[in-house]
């Protein structure tokens, strides 16, 4: 597990699935802000929350209150560019825990796994506009705006722009030193 001061990021575990599917999928709206795929109605026992095999290209983790175990939200490292050490970070927090700043340290704990255990070079996120919690969070880890992509988001009826933001390993390091 990777701690911060109040949040794990740890394996998935199948306990995790229910809850995180509950709350983060089948919230249509919730689900529709937070993926570029469309939402729809999954069979029983189906779940993109679901435990997989390890993979190359992504890491998938489950965000945990460290005092009490609860999951907190998702965290995902995807879009894993070992040639150009690069990656993506997407992160889902319950509704019942936002405003807690557990979103804030997520962000810092997935960066010290795409700098300081992978070796990466660059992170990267992208999140609608709209979004400044994601964006705070993002902007506290010493990520920088690097764009926008105007009206490049379908969600719920609506195209919405969205944000680019950066961060350089070096820019990381200096944070943590």
């Amino acid at each position: 597990m990777l701690h911060g001061e109040r949040i794990g990021l740890r394996a998935r575990l199948e306990p995790d699935v229910p809850v995180l599917h509950e709350e983060l999928y089948e919230d249509v709206l919730t689900r529709s802000r937070a993926d570029t795929r469309p939402w729809q109605p999954t069979p029983a026992g189906f779940s993109p929350y679901a435990v997989g095999e390890a993979s190359d290209g992504h890491a998938a983790f489950t965000v945990v209150e460290l005092t009490t175990g609860e999951v907190v939200g998702e965290a995902i490292v995807w879009g894993i560019d070992g040639h150009n050490r690069l990656a993506h970070l997407g992160l889902a927090v319950r509704p019942g825990f936002r405003g807690r700043g557990y979103g804030a340290e997520a962000v810092r704990v997935m960066c010290r796994y795409v700098f300081t255990v992978r070796g990466f070079q660059r992170a990267q996120l992208e999140t609608l506009a709209d979004n400044e919690p994601m964006i705070r969070a993002a902007e506290r880890a010493g990520f920088v705006r690097e764009g926008l992509l105007r009206r490049s988001a379908w969600v719920y009826g609506e195209f919405l722009d969205e944000v680019i933001l950066g961060l350089l390993a070096e820019d990381w390091a200096k944070t943590e030193g």
